[in-house]
């Protein structure tokens, strides 16, 4: 008997060291699993403030302008066609972009593209939506204040009916009319004049256009 009960207690013992050794363990992987939490969550913190900082400064910069295409020049050739003779940047920017002519004929862009399909705006477009137009290998006919009512209609007329084409305002370009395509640009006297139908023939998806078949629609619209 007393040997029986010297085994009991002795089980006993064990089963109790056993026990608060279990304990001592949960309370170890407690301890590792709330640190590896609080080092999970300061990592998280910090990737945080810096991903905010970093999104703060590209913020700062949308204002800042970026000349993407001053790198070059405007060369006239026999039939009137001004050809931009240099490199024309085409990254994607979120930022406002200083062009090297207005309007411009290429350079970075925003990624979202303005509709082009035969679209006529009636007011100002940016730039930097137009620009990535161009880049799809349309045409953009462009007037100020001083172009004739009845030239804007009949230009509008023929661009609604001309995919890959789009026509806009803008008042801050030197002449009454003009028409854009990627690296190329020209005056036009008016919407009879046979230089029109030339530019189109020769720039609507032209040997010129960056990315051939690119879409023109699905992209902005007013």
């Amino acid at each position: 008997m007393g040997s029986a009960k010297k085994d009991s207690t002795a089980r006993k013992a064990r089963i109790e060291e056993m026990r608060r050794a279990e304990q001592s363990r949960e309370r170890r992987n407690r301890i590792l699993t709330i640190a590896a939490s609080v080092v999970i969550v300061c990592g998280l913190v910090v990737g945080g403030v810096v991903l905010v900082r970093s999104q703060s400064d590209d913020g700062g910069s949308d204002t800042a302008a970026s000349d993407s295409s001053a790198k070059g020049k405007f060369v006239t050739g026999k039939d009137g066609v001004r050809t931009w003779q240099g490199k024309l940047a085409r990254n994607h920017v979120n930022k406002a972009v200083k062009y090297a002519s207005e309007p411009p004929v290429g350079g970075d862009h925003n990624q979202a593209w303005m509709n082009c399909n035969g679209d006529v705006y009636t007011e100002e477009l940016d730039n930097t939506n137009a620009v990535h137009s161009l880049e799809h290998g349309a045409v953009w006919v462009t007037y100020n204040a001083d172009a004739k009512k009845a030239d804007i209609d009949a230009l509008a007329a023929k661009v609604k009916k001309t995919p890959y084409t789009l026509m806009s305002p803008m008042d801050d370009q030197k002449d009454p009319i003009m028409l854009s395509a990627w690296g190329h640009q020209r005056t036009v006297k008016g919407a009879s004049d046979s230089d029109v139908d030339a530019f189109f023939e020769k720039f609507v998806q032209g040997e010129q256009t960056p990315e051939p078949g690119a879409a023109c629609t699905n992209g902005l619209s007013q």
